[in-house]
């Protein structure tokens, strides 16, 4: 719901009860301290998340083994919270590491494995590597619309990475199909308000409007406006994107 105000000390207080009746190496308390640090880089507070993340990695393959699921999630967990302070450095081997060893013990089609071929992939794409980036996104899609279905929220999420990346890539012919189509799944799947709806409208206003077509941008960026203000909490990061892409676009 994106109350972190509330959020954020029932985690504290259940990490901190965790450690005190289960002891800091059980698995509960692992997860705790896992949860408490995705709240903190939800929040913005990278200097506590990322320690926590560390350490929760470094305990759970102590404790767990470096090839338990939850040590892979760990894994990938840091990697993407080295991605969001824009640490591609150390983020793309995590991602590779992690997507290499879910592939082993999970096995390729496992959602998992999927959501770290998918996380990879949009790493590459962060780092303007889109010869690596779009084969990653197009098998994903492709592999989760097989293994999942094709209404499975993964799947329009992998669709909708895929629209992004032929955009970058200024192939638009391709990606304004995909954005369309995954706006039109996210509202009958999701429904109109689900945040992930909202980020596919504003997607495809942008891909109207990187196509030259203002006619149908500046409706769906008003809308898409209007719907983040009712939905989302104030102060909400898509609603300000939102607000600053139809400032641009009625300035064009």
């Amino acid at each position: 719901m994106g109350d972190l105000g509330r959020a954020l000390p029932l985690y504290q207080r259940t990490l901190e009860d965790r450690e005190r009746v289960q002891g800091t190496d059980h698995p509960d308390t692992l997860t705790s301290r896992n949860n408490l640090a995705y709240a903190y880089l939800t929040a913005g507070e990278l200097s506590r998340a990322l320690p926590l993340f560390e350490c929760t990695l470094e305990d759970r393959e102590r404790v767990q083994g470096i090839d338990h699921p939850d040590t892979l999630a760990s894994r990938d967990n840091l990697a993407g919270a080295y991605e969001t302070v824009g640490d591609l450095g150390r983020a793309l081997p995590l991602y590779q590491r992690t997507l290499e060893d879910r592939e082993r013990v999970l096995g390729t089609d496992h959602p998992d494995t999927l959501a770290s071929r998918n996380n990879l992939a949009y790493t590459y794409l962060t780092a303007g590597d889109l010869s690596r980036a779009l084969p990653l996104f197009e098998c994903t899609l492709e592999d989760r619309e097989r293994v999942l279905g094709t209404d499975h929220p993964d799947t329009l999420t992998s669709r909708n990475n895929l629209g992004g990346a032929y955009r970058r890539a200024g192939d638009l012919s391709r990606a304004l199909p995909l954005y369309e189509r995954t706006l039109e799944d996210r509202e009958r799947v999701l429904g109109t308000d689900h945040p992930d709806t909202l980020a596919s409208r504003n997607n495809l206003a942008h891909a109207y409007l990187t196509a030259g077509d203002l006619s149908r941008a500046l409706p769906l960026f008003e809308r898409a406006l209007e719907d983040c203000e009712r939905v989302l909490r104030p102060g909400h990061p898509m609603t300000a994107g939102v607000r600053a892409s139809l400032k641009h676009a009625r300035s064009t």
